[in-house]
């Protein structure tokens, strides 16, 4: 008998388990907006050099201003490329009035000086009103900047899983939790009213850090609710929450255009959140864990109570709690660190292949999903078919691994969509509609690839090291989260090159998968010794059909 006989004697899946969900499954679709907000707060309108006052220099030259009008006058002190645009770094030493005169064709200014801009930038304010970008100049020499914020938040987010992971384990998820809303709520708020990017930075991290324990706490007191029968159909609610947040955030930054409010918008309702999640139940399987007996007794009875199975739950004593909860107690008996994840020879292979997986990737999505700009196609339009594809993509995905296998899925769903990302770092980029149709499909897949993942991990490693495989994965996975935004200045030195890195990692763990075991229908490994002794010398075992696991169809996002 287990903790999950026990769910079913007081209702199952009831209407504690519903209610339960949707609170925490409310906060996972504000949660995306966070982590894809870099999309519009820090989107790079067109812009050019800021020319002083154009009255005062055609009266310091005795140039009498005719009939042009300030566009056609630019042309004098910023160089223009071909398709007449304006140069966004550099202008002139002096101006070329000539070029007045000359139409664009017959103009050569390859031979005139130039400098960087002298005066600032003018920037184009049709799509956004203000973002980090315009405020802050994060632009020509300082451009870095934009894509270092968002290695700085992906960087919180780390930090977070290091941290309030382990103070988890130790004074209960509720806690964590309900402080990392509160962490998020203020944070987010503050980052509206940073007074320079320096404070602005510094807000973000500690948001990505309130993300990531959300993130850890939402997963366990969901699914430790939950029957194991149910705990797929649960679990795929949960996953398309992060989907769902994508598209809604491009409905609020199309309404909203100047990114200090658009924050303000999408942290404010934490608040709220924060004040309902005093709600929310402790698990159960933690306070056994933690020799709080009492508490846990207590809990389980207010879940019979809600559920409508009051004589159910009064029926459960101190010493049945006990009886149904002995395998988890147990479990904690002796203590394993990641030191065991690489101290035996199977453990250390299966290791190895799985960070290379977990950051491939991440890498790879985060790599899709952080420059929407490049694809030269409406910003707000193709956050919408991004967020929609991961619904036919994850779904595709769950019927995959059911019937065809994990590794076969995982290998798949990893060499495909990097080498669709190949091909698109060699179509032109006047080919927009080509370009983003090969980027949904590659993100798409990417995003069904850490669905896959979890499942597999979990697969994988056996129970007593369950937990610390997975979250080292995850770790590994905000590694590669981290280094896919400063991929992207590669772009200066060749046109392409950041889409070849983000396809060839992923088609390298595609390659990689191959080499890891098949676990559909495979029963659960307990220890690292049975591990050893099965797999590890390549004995195949009989196909015995295995309990549905907790985090079957979990998204990223992260």
């Amino acid at each position: 008998m287990g903790f999950s006989d026990l769910m079913d004697s007081v209702g199952g899946l009831g209407r504690f388990q519903f209610i339960n969900s949707a609170l925490l499954m409310i906060p996972s679709i504000i949660m995306a907006s966070h982590t894809f907000m870099q999309n519009f707060s820090a989107a790079v309108p067109d812009h050019h050099c800021r020319i002083p006052n154009f009255t005062i220099i055609m009266s310091n030259w005795n140039i009498t201003p005719l009939a042009l009008d300030g566009q056609t006058l630019l042309k004098a002190f910023v160089p223009h490329d071909r398709k007449n645009k304006p140069s966004r770094c550099l202008q002139f030493t002096v101006p070329q009035w000539h070029l007045l005169f000359l139409n664009q064709s017959a103009a050569n200014t390859s031979g005139l000086q130039t400098e960087p801009c002298r005066y600032g930038w003018t920037y184009n304010r049709q799509e956004f009103n203000e973002t980090i970008v315009t405020e802050w100049d994060l632009v020509c020499d300082v451009r870095h900047l934009k894509q270092m914020s968002q290695t700085v938040y992906m960087g919180g987010i780390l930090a977070g899983a290091i941290i309030l992971g382990g103070l988890s384990d130790k004074f209960g998820r509720r806690r964590i939790l309900i402080f990392s809303y509160l962490k998020l709520a203020v944070s987010g708020t503050c980052t509206a009213f940073s007074p320079s990017y320096s404070v602005f930075c510094v807000l973000r991290f500690v948001t990505g850090m309130a993300i990531s324990g959300i993130i850890l706490n939402v997963v366990s007191l969901n699914l430790e609710w939950i029957p194991i029968k149910s705990r797929t159909i649960m679990g795929a609610m949960h996953s398309f929450s992060s989907s769902t947040g994508q598209i809604a955030l491009a409905g609020f930054a199309y309404a909203i255009r100047d990114w200090r409010t658009l924050q303000l918008v999408i942290s404010v309702p934490i608040f709220f959140i924060f004040f309902y999640s005093w709600w929310i139940s402790e698990s159960a399987r933690w306070l056994i864990i933690n020799k709080k007996p009492d508490e846990a007794l207590k809990q389980i009875r207010r879940v019979a109570r809600i559920n409508g199975h009051v004589k159910e739950g009064e029926a459960i004593t101190l010493e049945v709690l006990k009886e149904h909860m002995q395998q988890e107690a147990q479990s904690v008996k002796k203590t394993y660190t990641a030191i065991d994840l690489f101290r035996t020879p199977y453990m250390r292979k299966t290791t190895v292949c799985l960070m290379i997986l977990w950051c491939a990737i991440s890498f790879g999505f985060y790599g899709l999903v952080m420059d929407l700009q490049r694809f030269g196609v409406s910003v707000f339009l193709v956050q919408v078919i991004f967020g929609a594809i991961d619904f036919p993509a994850k779904a595709l995905c769950a019927f995959s691994m059911m019937f065809i296998g994990r590794r076969v899925t995982q290998a798949v769903l990893l060499l495909v969509p990097g080498l669709l990302i190949l091909a698109n770092a060699f179509v032109s980029y006047e080919l927009q509609t080509l370009r983003t149709t090969l980027a949904v499909l590659a993100k798409g897949m990417l995003g069904a690839s850490f669905t896959c993942i979890y499942m597999y991990t979990l697969e994988l490693y056996p129970t007593v090291i369950r937990q610390t495989g997975l979250g080292f994965g995850s770790t590994m996975a905000r590694v590669g989260s981290m280094t896919a935004p400063m991929v992207m200045l590669l772009e200066d030195y060749l046109y392409g090159l950041p889409l070849m890195v983000y396809g060839a990692l992923p088609v390298i763990a595609g390659i990689i998968a191959v080499f890891l075991p098949e676990t559909l229908n495979m029963p659960l490994p307990e220890t690292i010794e049975y591990v050893e002794a099965q797999r590890g010398q390549g004995k195949r075992k009989q196909n015995i059909k295995s309990e549905i696991t907790p985090h079957v169809l979990l998204s990223s996002k992260l």
